[in-house]
């Protein structure tokens, strides 16, 4: 029997997921097997999403995929919000659109980062999640949820705000393991005077008259950051749900505020039953930034500005990112792309199937995501395929869940004629015995990224010469 089944509802499916509340690998069991729930920290939509936005995009695609093979596509919920209220967005607004009213300024702001957010994921070959939340269209659950904490003595009124009571919450500090006199506040919230504790965080703060704002018992004014995750994942999951993921970097204080608002408000003893992180990314051995100039966003790569002087297709985005296990750090570098695009350019064209994904690959990501081994068994069967034709399906299944495909070769730019005519050249100078000038006119092809293979025709017994892009 495989390690991994799947079947009717309550069938052990063998996924194993490494939980960061409990700090080890488990088996998963859902919830509901017919709602199986999961929820992911978006953007904020004040600027173009960067490579390292890109991660836990790709990274819980491959979650979202492996859920609705291992459950059926219409068992498995995924929200992933988009955040379009932030002091970041008011200041962009004001920098970039300074002769506009601020809420026409913002919507400018978050319209066209959000439509630049959607256009680069679609690239990276990422399924569109079952909702796509925004902050700003749950103003009236996060004030709700306000009430109710303070209504239960976890908030208070102070400074012109309404702060989380860390001490009212024993357990508060779960995730992060931080004990309660250690906590800091977060890099979005200031230690005031105001505050009971320094870790005590913002649910609402008021509004100036030039700021958005809503109105509230407390005033006109905003919600917190970690608020607004709090409300839209119970819109769309429910109070307690299955799976909550993202970057490592929100462990502490996004997700642990997260829990203590959304706990202490439902009076649950838990958010999400699985917490998963995936780690940090660096580019070329440095830290990603922009005074290091190795600062990328995905459109940058995608349309060829600056990172190796190239295009990088998304499926190569993708794959780089796919090599490395999701809780490990990794190094984005050229050398890495280069080499996921020459994996990518040995494999065949997938075709449509019915057929199950190969029991390796599937073994492997139900090995907590373990991407790394999936690509490994994915390549093997890839080589298969490209001299068996019968093996097609299982590969293409596999290829499927994983969510790659070949490189597309770029034919943008290229002067198909030209070439012809120069293959055509080369052809003559090799009948002729003249090797040098053969040689001159591949090399001058390859420099331009165009691949020669040469055979002869089985009929006629003369010889040929096909080509190609490499990109």
């Amino acid at each position: 029997m495989s390690a991994v089944e799947t079947g009717k509802s309550g069938t052990f499916r063998g996924l194993r997921l490494t939980n960061t509340l409990t700090r080890s690998k488990e088996e998963f069991r859902a919830i509901d097997d017919g709602n199986v729930r999961l929820y992911v920290c978006g953007p904020t939509v004040y600027d173009f999403a960067h490579i390292g936005n890109a991660r836990p995009v790709i990274v819980f695609d491959v979650l979202f995929r492996l859920l609705r093979h291992l459950y059926g596509a219409d068992h498995v919920t995924y929200a992933r919000n988009i955040t379009d209220v932030d002091d970041k967005i008011n200041a962009r607004a004001l920098r970039d659109y300074p002769e506009l009213p601020l809420n026409e300024a913002i919507a400018r702001v978050t319209s066209k980062t959000a439509d630049q957010f959607h256009k680069d994921v679609a690239a990276l070959g990422v399924l569109e999640p079952t909702f796509e939340p925004r902050a700003t269209r749950h103003i009236e659950g996060m004030i709700e949820m306000v009430a109710t904490l303070i209504a239960k003595g976890h908030a208070y009124e102070a400074g012109g705000e309404v702060l989380f009571d860390t001490a009212s919450m024993p357990d508060y500090g779960g995730l992060s393991r931080r004990k309660l006199d250690e906590q800091k506040a977060g890099a979005r919230i200031a230690v005031d005077a105001h505050k009971k504790n320094p870790g005590d965080f913002v649910l609402w703060k008021l509004s100036s008259e030039e700021e958005p704002g809503w109105d509230s018992p407390w005033g006109r004014g905003r919600p917190g950051w970690h608020l607004e995750c709090s409300v839209m994942s119970e819109h769309h999951l429910g109070k307690v749900f299955d799976i909550h993921g993202g970057g490592l970097d929100l462990i502490f204080p996004h997700h642990e505020n997260e829990i203590a608002q959304s706990c202490c408000a439902h009076g649950t003893r838990t958010m999400a039953h699985y917490w998963l992180h995936n780690g940090f990314l660096q580019v070329e051995g440095r830290k990603m930034s922009k005074s290091e100039g190795n600062f990328f966003t995905i459109k940058e790569l995608l349309e060829g500005d600056g990172f190796g002087g190239r295009k990088w297709p998304g499926e190569v985005l993708r794959l780089a990112m796919l090599m490395t296990n999701y809780r490990e750090p990794i190094d984005f570098s050229v050398r890495k792309l280069e080499e996921a695009e020459n994996l990518l350019s040995k494999w065949p064209d997938p075709v449509e199937t019915d057929e199950a994904p190969a029991a390796e690959v599937l073994e492997a990501l139900c090995d907590d995501l373990n991407t790394s081994a999936a690509i490994q068994s994915l390549h093997a069967l890839a080589t298969e395929a490209a001299k068996d034709p019968s093996k097609l399906g299982a590969y293409s299944a596999a290829a499927a869940l994983l969510g790659v495909h070949p490189v597309q070769a770029d034919l943008s730019g290229i002067d198909e004629d030209a070439i012809r005519v120069a293959v055509n050249s080369r052809l003559e100078a090799l009948n002729a015995r003249n090797w040098a000038e053969a040689d001159r006119i591949r090399d001058e092809l390859t420099s331009q990224g165009i691949l020669l293979k040469d055979s002869k025709d089985s009929e006629t017994g003369q010889r040929v010469t096909s080509w190609e892009v490499k990109r």
